[in-house]
């Protein structure tokens, strides 16, 4: 029997039911609705499993502010700090100890976990939370933790979770697993449509219909953009429209440091009401306590990889009907509420059912490495819910083994190994070993923090002032990108210490782009909005090696940064 709690929630009600379905079985699929509390009960709930045997539950979150949250609500309903019985693992941050027994984990932090470690030593379960986002690095995790279930660790406990997701084709790819449904505690949202203006800017319009909803219903109000960019034009908006000191005015996107992310998902203080400014990193995983309004642009930011040109690019585009359902649900969590929607009534049955799953659309070259790490050619051989495309498999391919990374048979060489060891995207990898080994490792890993951090240096489209900008930065974020970018340089010079310094090739960088990371990139990282222009860039030749202080790490990407850095700030 699960424990008990003192708080009730929806998802108590099928806690029996799965506790009995992973005692009998190693799979299973949870689908429960926006604020049945599934991502931070059932973990708990599963922590007095006699099969768990004192090891531990690995729980993967799409985003770091909601393992973060995740980890403060499980430690909060155990009486503990962070740390403890419950801790995290992020990018940038972690807290565990010896004592931990559930790990709130990015992603990206997982696949590699896994590569590293295949038969997951010392962790009794995998749960997916969130999984219908369908991140290039969740798929990939997913596929890495069902073979090595099938091959290596049959007592490994697989558990999917969402709120929105095709339950019957993730328990196929689990051979069957059962799937098991929550009936949720919605409370009822009226939805308004207020539709939307061809004229008038999407700000000025969301910012119109904020302060609409502040005079006509009580309570906070959560309020959905596209990107950072639009976030800021939004609160300058609201600046002239909204006068009332008891009404806070946040943002809460990807790039802001942990800090302020947490002052946005605080409760708003007594007597006093919170307007949530965010991106889509708060339709899942977060309840921020207080919201009764949503107010919904409609829209969302997504990566397009085009393989003809090898760019990637961010499109603004219509959400998904899951989407918006989601958003939607975020005024019922906690007592009845109310959603404002920028579109008209009858568009919203022409929405996609779904987000497009991220693989069908990414730059696969890091998954094409993680694979060949993990000793697979074809990803056919593996349990993909969908096939990566064959043209971008063929430029992944194609690009890895230009790079050094893959041989002719499509296996990972030494080379290929030390680029994956630095937990960037493969691109980025090599400029920091082609860098260093022309005397500027140090640069080039700086730059990789700035492309892979987004907001890190500001959205300069002159690079020596973004960089100087980083450097100078004393925030806690940037402090701590700059302590990464120093051990990736450090990794690059004790590996090239240890070997002889051969230059490599370094024409295959010419006309690349440089992917977007994060919930697809290396080490959960978040994603970069640069993409990358092509220029002709030559082989090294006796003369750089002479001048090398003339060659800028840059230059081996072949980019063009007033291209590359401009989209920062329309993309957010």
């Amino acid at each position: 029997m699960p424990r008990t709690f003192d708080t009730p929630l929806p998802i108590d009600a099928v806690l029996d039911e799965l506790a009995r379905t992973l005692a009998g079985g190693n799979a299973a699929v949870l689908v429960a609705p926006p604020g049945a509390g599934k991502t931070t009960r059932v973990p708990l709930a599963l922590l007095d499993a006699p099969w768990l045997k004192n090891r531990k539950i690995i729980v993967l979150e799409p985003r770091r502010i909601a393992a973060r949250a995740s980890a403060e609500r499980m430690a909060h309903t155990l009486g503990e700090r962070v740390g403890e019985t419950v801790g995290y693992r992020v990018r940038f941050g972690s807290k565990v100890s010896r004592a931990t027994r559930i790990e709130l984990v990015t992603e990206g932090i997982f696949s590699r976990q896994i590569l590293d470690d295949p038969e997951l030593t010392g962790v009794a379960a995998v749960l997916f939370d969130e999984f219908h986002e369908r991140s290039l690095d969740a798929d990939l995790g997913l596929a890495l933790a069902r073979d090595a279930q099938v091959g290596l660790r049959e007592d490994l406990r697989i558990l999917v979770m969402s709120a929105t997701l095709d339950g019957a084709r993730v328990a196929k790819l689990l051979g069957d697993a059962p799937v098991i449904a929550s009936e949720g505690r919605a409370f009822p949202v009226e939805t308004r449509y207020l539709g939307r203006r061809a004229d008038a800017p999407l700000e000025r319009q969301m910012a119109d219909a904020v302060a609409m909803a502040l005079r006509a219903d009580p309570g906070s109000v959560l309020v959905f953009l596209p990107g950072a960019a639009e976030i800021r034009r939004t609160q300058n908006f609201l600046g002239e429209r909204v006068h009332d000191a008891s009404i806070e005015i946040v943002p809460l996107f990807g790039a802001l440091d942990a800090a302020v992310q947490d002052r946005a998902i605080a409760p708003a203080r007594q007597g006093q009401r919170k307007v949530v400014l965010a991106t889509s990193i708060a339709e899942t995983s977060l309840t921020i306590e207080g919201v009764r309004i949503v107010v919904d642009s409609g829209v969302a930011r997504v990566p397009r990889y085009e393989p003809d040109i090898g760019l990637t690019r961010l499109e603004t585009v219509r959400a998904s009907r899951a989407a918006v359902d989601q958003r939607r649900g975020r005024a019922g969590r906690t007592e009845p509420g109310v959603c404002y929607r920028l579109w008209d009534e009858p568009q919203t049955a022409s929405l996609v059912a779904y987000t497009q799953p991220e693989i069908l659309s990414a730059d696969l070259s890091s998954l094409v490495l993680d694979l060949a790490q993990w000793g697979v050619s074809d990803p056919s051989a593996l349990a993909f819910l969908d096939s990566p495309p064959a043209p971008a498999l063929k430029e992944a391919r194609s690009l890895l083994a230009e790079l050094g990374a893959l041989d002719g048979d499509g296996r990972i060489t030494a080379e290929g190994k030390s680029l994956r060891a630095l937990a960037l995207p493969p691109r980025l990898a090599r400029m920091i070993v082609d860098s260093h080994r022309l005397g500027a490792g140090e640069d080039a890993a700086e730059i990789a923090a700035v492309l892979t951090e987004r907001g890190l240096g500001g959205d300069s489209v002159d690079l020596d002032a973004r960089l100087d900008q980083f450097r100078r930065d004393r925030s806690q974020r940037a402090s701590s990108a700059r302590s990464l970018a120093h051990r990736w340089a450090s990794q690059v010079a004790a590996s090239e210490d240890s070997k002889a310094a051969v230059p490599s090739s370094l024409s295959s960088l010419a006309g690349e782009s440089l992917p977007p990371t994060g919930s697809g990139g290396r080490g959960g990282g978040s994603p970069s909005t640069a993409s990358i222009g092509a220029t002709p860039t030559p082989e090294p030749s006796e003369r750089c090696r002479e001048h090398r202080d003339s060659v800028q790490p840059w230059q081996l990407l072949g980019c063009r940064w007033g291209c590359a850095l401009a989209v920062v700030d329309q993309l957010g």
